[in-house]
């Protein structure tokens, strides 16, 4: 069994998919790893570190693909990238297929079986596998840092001689994995921290990481969470009713952290231009769903929008690549569980069980046509 490790081709990804850590691992399951010479720099890992660790290094992208079983990638590759891919072997990677149909089309065609690790169910055996959480929780790290950073101004309270400087408030919009990692970030750093949240679970976890809840609490909140832990899309009523004490509660914060997302869809704009307007000069906004069309109205993907009056909108891409080196050795942990499940032991062969509950909600394509259930009914 070979598996191979491509390099990121987009200029902005710096992460990779395997690290010498994995690389043995693989080994261990009779796998030979091909690695392509330099993906590992952005992350800080070395040729020589995986040579060390027992993998090839492959002069080219071609080479690390050729023969291979397995095709291990941080972002979705295109169907030129997987040119002289042998036909049936498993692709695995973040592949965002929500809009990109055309993208998944090209990809069947070559004959491969697409994995996407972002379906990753929600199951216990499959925690260990699930990149978003993995990637979300540095991100939700990473938004608190940059936030301090452009705030200009300390985040706890400090009692000098010369005075008492007052502890920042910080607003987290969202808590999921990464809005969690984020109010414990800001608690660490002293701010006083608050969050929102539509579903009701949310609160008892805020509240255990010292933080208030805030939230318009009526029956419909109770009610607001799908059977796979992930928010619903409220009704127009709630949602006027949640902006009304949103935007009164936002105009007196000095840093708001925005990470709410509904899978496959855009993101719902939770900070209106107004909400904006009303804060103070010197406040700072870091809205992680800018990939997806932002929490806040004004936000600009991979850029910091200085607004007229004195507020900065932090849209930075890939936030969880801005720590290439933790984000990549959490991601090859989570690949290396997953393809795991696919190698047949005794053999030391790649055996996809195709009927196991994780391979069905994360199979995007197989034998040259589209095989996850959402995205047949698009086509």
């Amino acid at each position: 069994m070979r598996i191979a490790v491509p390099a990121e081709t987009d200029p902005a990804e710096a992460r990779v998919a395997a690290t010498p850590e994995t690389v043995k691992k693989f080994a261990g399951l009779g796998a030979e790893v091909g690695v392509e010479a330099g993906a590992g720099i952005k992350s800080a890992i070395r040729d020589a570190d995986y040579a060390a660790a027992g993998a090839t290094i492959a002069p080219d992208a071609a080479s690390a693909i050729a023969g291979a079983d397995v095709i291990l990638r941080v972002r979705r590759p295109n169907a030129a990238e997987l040119e002289g891919a042998k036909r049936g072997a498993a692709v695995v990677a973040i592949m965002d297929p929500y809009g990109h149909l055309d993208a998944l089309r090209d990809i069947a065609a070559t004959g491969v079986a697409a994995f996407g690790m972002e379906l990753m169910p929600r199951i216990t055996r499959a925690q260990v596998m699930d990149v978003l959480s993995s990637q979300a929780n540095l991100a939700g790290y990473r938004a608190v840092i940059d936030a301090a950073e452009e705030y200009g101004r300390a985040m706890p309270m400090m009692m000098t001689a010369a005075g008492t400087v007052a502890a920042a408030k910080l607003f987290v919009m969202g808590v999921g994995v990464a809005g969690l990692q984020a109010i414990a970030t800001a608690r660490r750093l002293g701010a006083i921290v608050t969050a929102t949240d539509v579903r009701p679970a949310t609160k008892e976890q805020v509240e255990s990481l010292g933080a208030k809840f805030v939230a318009v609490e009526d029956e419909e909140f109770k009610q607001a969470e799908t059977a796979g832990g992930y928010a619903k899309e409220m009704s127009a009523a709630y949602q006027e009713k949640q902006k009304a004490l949103t935007a009164s509660h936002i105009a007196k914060q000095d840093i708001v952290v925005a990470t709410a997302l509904i899978p496959g869809r855009p993101a719902p704009v939770l900070i209106t231009a107004a909400m904006v307007q009303s804060m103070r000069p010197g406040s700072v906004i870091v809205d992680l769903a800018v990939e997806r069309g932002g929490n806040c109205a004004l936000s600009k993907p991979g850029e910091i929008v200085a607004t007229e009056n004195g507020v900065k909108i932090v849209g930075y891409l890939n936030v969880a690549s801005r720590l290439a080196a933790t984000a990549s050795a959490l991601y090859a942990r989570n690949l290396f569980a997953f393809v795991d499940i696919l190698v047949d032991k005794a053999n030391k062969a790649l055996s996809i069980p195709w009927d196991d509950e994780i391979v069905k909600a994360t199979l995007l394509t197989k034998d040259g046509a589209l095989a996850h259930p959402n995205f047949q009914k698009a086509a």
